[in-house]
């Protein structure tokens, strides 16, 4: 059974560079026989965070947002990939991840943070670790860290260069790692029920 990974991607920019590492880890999670699946937080659209998934009324709660609902509490696992903004999160995606919250317990989720310059993310991406930890998922240790992304990926998703060459290095352990986890938490949820 291939494994369902939601690959989450938050920016609203105009020239959005970090598509192109989202887009790079779907295809490579599909060459590896996985179904992964981008959302695309600028297209699902949901409003500032107002109310919860959980707060809306059983089957009353907007369209985009129930149809992601069941999208997450049917993935296997879940990939973020995240810009840093001033050293911190992206807006975009942490208004899209906090309209759930249990929804995504007991799953596994990796990190791929990028940005323009040298620090490929990283600041963000140790942002997102207890985040992601506080919302139920277990956050695997190896992460993706890309930068500059106009220097690693071209605008159809594929390495280039030294920095593109690093990224195709890394990501082998990275999905090795993601998938470790996914299959554990599966065969766990099979085996026994959650606590709670």
């Amino acid at each position: 059974m291939p494994d369902k990974i939601l690959v989450f991607y938050g920016s609203y920019r105009a020239d959005r560079m970090g598509i192109r590492l989202a887009d790079y880890i779907v295809a490579q999670l599909k060459a590896r026989g996985a179904e992964p699946e981008l959302i695309d937080a600028q297209a699902v659209g949901l409003p500032m965070l107002d109310r919860m998934y959980k707060e809306h009324p059983k089957g009353q709660a907007p369209a985009a947002m129930e149809t992601l609902a069941g999208k997450i509490r049917e993935a296997d696992a879940f990939v973020f990939v995240t810009g840093e903004y001033n050293w911190g999160v992206q807006p975009g995606l942490k208004n899209l991840t906090d309209h759930f919250l249990e929804e995504w317990f007991w799953r596994p989720a990796a990190i791929a943070s990028y940005s323009a310059g040298r620090f490929s993310g990283v600041r963000s991406g140790t942002a997102w670790h207890p985040i992601l930890s506080e919302m139920g998922m277990v956050v695997i240790s190896s992460t993706l860290a890309v930068g500059p992304i106009s220097q690693t990926l071209d605008d159809k998703g594929e390495p280039t260069g030294d920095a593109g060459k690093s990224l195709a290095k890394a990501f082998p352990r990275w999905a090795d790692d993601l998938a470790w986890w996914t299959n554990a938490a599966r065969v766990q949820r099979a085996t026994q029920a959650p606590p709670y």
